[in-house]
């Protein structure tokens, strides 16, 4: 049991570490840690791998979102969070006209969270509203991570191959919605200039 306490609060601090430095691929860390939890044949650890990723997300975007607020455009360009400013314009758009769906959706979307946080921070949203649509959101994304985890472990019998299996599938599937939104934007841009 303290190995297992021990391995989720790792898990809590690469999630949080992850939220607020977005490089770590922080699914594939919550899809891993349910596929073995899977292998161990202990329902209440799958739930608990839910629940500390769901916490380390939460207390990341709260950070990243305070560094935002008080920070501002400028500490996000300096940190390299801001990247694409039109696409920055049409979030904000649409924060202004649903911000808890928007919030809601954007951690479950590969690439989606930065910029709704910052269109967020920018606007100025309520901390009130940030932090009650954010619970429900970092909750839903560590659920549907631990999923694919439980979904990789159920189909090999090995851990470290449901493992694997669930941490190429996100990678596969965050590259191919990369892929796709650049390609959409490409079309729209030459769209635009003809």
């Amino acid at each position: 049991m303290i190995a297992t306490l021990g391995a989720l609060a790792w898990l809590f601090a690469v999630v949080c570490f992850g939220a607020i430095i977005p490089i770590v691929p922080t699914g594939a860390a919550v899809s891993g840690a349910a596929a073995l939890a899977f292998h161990e044949h202990h329902p209440v650890t799958i739930v608990l791998v839910v629940a500390a990723g769901a916490a380390g997300a939460y207390l990341g975007d709260l950070a990243m979102y305070a560094m935002c607020r008080l920070g501002g455009e400028q500490l996000a360009r300096r940190l390299r969070w801001l990247r694409d400013e039109e696409h920055l314009a049409g979030v904000k758009d649409r924060l202004k006209q649903r911000q808890v769906p928007v919030l809601l959706v954007s951690r479950l979307i590969p690439g989606g969270r930065v910029p709704v946080l910052l269109a967020a921070a920018f606007l100025g949203l309520s901390w009130r509203t940030f932090v009650v649509a954010n619970l429900p959101a970092c909750a839903l994304w560590a659920t549907v991570y631990a999923g694919i985890g439980v979904a990789g472990g159920s189909i090999f019998p090995q851990p470290w191959q449901g493992i694997v299996a669930a941490v190429a599938l996100i990678l596969v599937v965050n590259q191919a919605i990369s892929w796709w939104t650049k390609r959409r934007a490409a079309a729209t841009t030459r769209g635009a200039s003809t």
